[in-house]
């Protein structure tokens, strides 16, 4: 599929599944916007992908000034913006909490910072995105649509936390609600809903978790990155409020 021509911003576009989204967006003939908290990472990507092709612009989510400011910056650099990737995963210093721990300031910030900037970041981009049309793509989980499987955590120190589940949960809503919303608007929203991403889990883990799966088990970022593109692609602009799992089979 191609993006040729196409720009898009992608927030987290410095973080494990937002590298590799912005690799295949510019693969494909697109340009991106690398909007990210992280400015060693996200200059040095700007720099593997080309400047004529990317930028990096240092965004915080949480805030509109930020967020205005990365689109305009954007639409300056490039011309124009078709879409958006938010696949921005900020949190708390005790993200990962015990359920029986938990305290009601870190599931507000949380919540806050994930759901509630996932809903802001939509309400800046969507103005701009009127003038021409374009679709955005929200990241969501395999845990927004099933409970965690809690056998694959034993004998670990990890956990799959509630205010995620509740987050991606929400996240998929936030889609089809904007899909709607958005009718006669020419704005498509979808989400896609990835399985576990490796990241050094330790191996029993690794060795649960596969039993659950059908080919490969944990995924590899790049894995994520084609149904994106095809989101943003016009091949799929009669698909809206949808949301594509890619999980090996784990969800079934």
């Amino acid at each position: 599929m191609s993006l040729n021509s196409k720009i898009i911003i992608v927030t987290g576009g410095a973080g494990l599944i937002g590298t590799e989204i912005c690799r295949s967006i510019v693969s494909r003939g697109g340009n991106v916007s690398i909007c990210d908290m992280n400015e060693k990472k996200g200059i040095s990507l700007q720099n593997e992908l080309g400047d004529s092709k990317a930028l990096f612009i240092r965004t915080d989510i949480s805030l509109k000034e930020s967020l205005d400011s990365a689109i305009n910056d954007t639409i300056t650099r490039f011309g124009k913006c078709d879409g958006l990737v938010h696949c921005a995963y900020p949190r708390t210093a005790d993200w990962g909490t015990k359920f029986e721990e938990l305290s009601i300031d870190s599931i507000t910030a949380n919540l806050t910072n994930q759901l509630g900037g996932t809903i802001l970041t939509a309400q800046r981009i969507i103005p701009h995105l009127e003038l021409n049309g374009g679709s955005i793509v929200l990241l969501s989980s395999i845990q927004g649509l099933s409970a965690p499987k809690f056998n694959h955590y034993e004998g670990t120190s990890m956990s799959s936390p509630i205010e995620y589940s509740a987050i991606k949960a929400a996240v998929n809503s936030v889609a089809r609600y904007l899909a709607k919303y958005l009718k006669n608007k020419n704005i498509r929203v979808n989400t896609v809903s990835p399985g576990g991403i490796l990241a050094n889990q330790p191996q029993n883990f690794l060795d649960q978790y596969r039993k659950d799966c059908i080919n490969k088990g944990m995924l590899d970022p790049e894995d994520i990155s084609g149904a994106v593109c095809f989101l943003l692609s016009d091949d799929s602009k009669y698909i809206n409020g949808q949301n594509i799992v890619v999980d090996d089979g784990w969800s079934l």
